[in-house]
């Protein structure tokens, strides 16, 4: 049984939120997966994890980095689990159904709300797994940005 997390942006973007999110997963000492719906936000979403924080590092790489199997965090387009993640992180409207979600502890599902898409492929993703084992959780932010779940 895996634990599911729907983060629902509507205050901040991805690229706001992702690096803080891994950053809190990382600090439990666990193998992470980014699966990415766009194999173009790859490569600025490496760079992002690389940037945003001067004062902590967070270890990642993607394919064109090498050695996928030792990256702690791995991005990733594509099924592939190469570095046996037990967390993985759903963003950019990636296909949650290419990977087995019995083979992840946990699941941070981030959407975007203000995109209709995004928002209607996350209440389906949400409406597939709700009759599942699997535990789901649904997070939203306050006017200060703080994760609430609701």
């Amino acid at each position: 049984m895996s634990r599911i997390d729907f983060y629902h942006l509507q205050r901040q973007t991805l690229d706001d939120v992702l690096p803080k999110l891994v950053e809190k997963a990382y600090e439990q000492k666990k193998n992470i997966k980014i699966l990415i719906g766009n194999e173009d936000r790859i490569e600025f979403l490496n760079n992002l994890l690389w940037t945003y924080n001067e004062e902590n590092f967070i270890p990642h790489g993607s394919k064109k980095d090498g050695f996928s199997e030792m990256q702690p965090i791995y991005l990733s387009s594509e099924a592939e689990n190469p570095n046996h993640a037990t967390f993985l992180f759903v963003v950019d409207d990636a296909d949650i159904n290419s990977h087995k979600i019995d083979d992840f502890e946990r699941i941070f599902y981030i959407f975007d709300g203000n995109s209709e898409f995004s928002l209607n492929k996350a209440r389906n993703v949400w409406k597939n797994i709700k009759n599942t084992s699997h535990e789901l959780y649904y997070w939203q932010q306050d006017d200060k940005n703080k994760w609430h779940q609701k």
